[in-house]
Formats: C-alpha cells, structure tokens, sequence
C-alpha cells in the first residue's frame, strides 16, 4: 500500500490528541509503561516532527534538539508541535522522500526511506492512540489508515520485537476492527483504559 497519501491524516490525527493534552495529563501513566503523558508527547514531537523532518528532505539529522528534550515546557508546545508535524506529513506526501535510503538517527547509518516513512506512520497513530487512551481522549483512524497501519505493522513486527520497538503481541480476536489487530501485533492491549 501506497503510504505518502495517509501521511497528512496520520499527523492530523495525532495532532488533534496532542492539542487536547493539559497541564494536569502530562504525569499521568500510558500504554507505554516506562513514559508517562509528558515524557511520550516529547517522543513523538522528537520523531515526527524533528528528526521525521529531516529525514523525509534526505538531510542529516539535527543535533540541535536530543531525545529527551521537554518541549512540553516551551510556551505553545502544543501549537508548535502541530504547525512541525504538518511541514513533517507535507514532505512525506512527496513520492520523491520515498525514493533510496535515509537516516533518522545521529548514527550515520541509513535505512530505506519507506521503512523510515513506516516509523513515521506508526509514530503518529501508534503512540497518537497511546496519549489518546492515556488522555481519555479518541483517536479518529479511518478505515484507509487502518489498513495503512497494519499492513506496517505487519511486516515489521517480529523486528521491532527483536529491538524492542513493540511489546510481546497482545492476543485480539481476528473479528476485531482492523486498527485493534494492528495494535495487538504492537503490543498494545486495545482495552487498556487508565486508571485500570
């Protein structure tokens, strides 16, 4: 499946999780144990919209910003982010970033750009659903994107098992709505609910 044209969906939709976020949710737990709220959005905004960035224009990373960096306590974090993760889904749109290889790390090593624009789309709906169910908030995914997602998800799984990107498969009934099996092959429970 084509992905360029789901890449600007992919960041509206986790942008409009992001832009619900408040003070009062960034210490609060997530599907991600080791991250809380706060810690999750700073990855995200880190991978989409900084090094995602760089990477869709074949530029060397920017050493500017490291992993880890509290955006979150810039003013208007929350506007930024959506303003850097739109420019970021409006370079992957281009068929052009999809072409050779690219690096999305500081390592020098370079990876081929649809593997890169996968990360990207998982980045957005994955992590976007765990700040959604973190948040009491919802993910708007349409059929297109699930489908976009899984497909992904599905060749890359058992990898990023390997490196420890996703969790042990969570079990989710084939019957399930297509983007809970993508979750589940990421090791994400789709029933988790905070709190719980």
């Amino acid at each position: 499946m084509e992905l360029a044209p789901v890449m600007a969906r992919a960041s509206a939709a986790a942008v409009d999780v992001v832009r619900g976020i408040g003070p009062g949710d960034l210490d609060g737990p997530t599907p991600c144990e080791e991250m809380t709220v706060g810690a999750l959005v700073n990855h995200l905004m880190f991978w989409t919209a900084v090094r995602g960035h760089t990477a869709g224009l074949k530029q060397p990373p920017s050493d500017q910003v490291a992993e880890g960096y509290d955006f979150t306590a810039e003013p208007d974090w929350a506007k930024t982010y959506a303003a850097r993760s739109a420019a970021t889904a409006a370079v992957w749109s281009d068929p052009g970033a999809w072409a050779g290889e690219t690096a999305l790390t500081g390592s020098g090593r370079t990876m081929p750009a649809p593997f890169v624009g996968g990360i990207l789309l998982c980045e957005w709906l994955l992590h976007g659903w765990d700040l959604a169910v973190a948040t009491g908030r919802k993910l708007t995914v349409d059929d297109e994107l699930a489908a976009a997602v899984y497909e992904d998800v599905s060749g890359r799984a058992e990898t990023a098992r390997r490196y420890g990107a996703f969790g042990p498969e969570v079990a989710v009934p084939a019957t399930a709505p297509l983007f809970d099996r993508a979750l589940g092959l990421a090791g994400r429970d789709p029933s988790w609910k905070r709190g719980a």
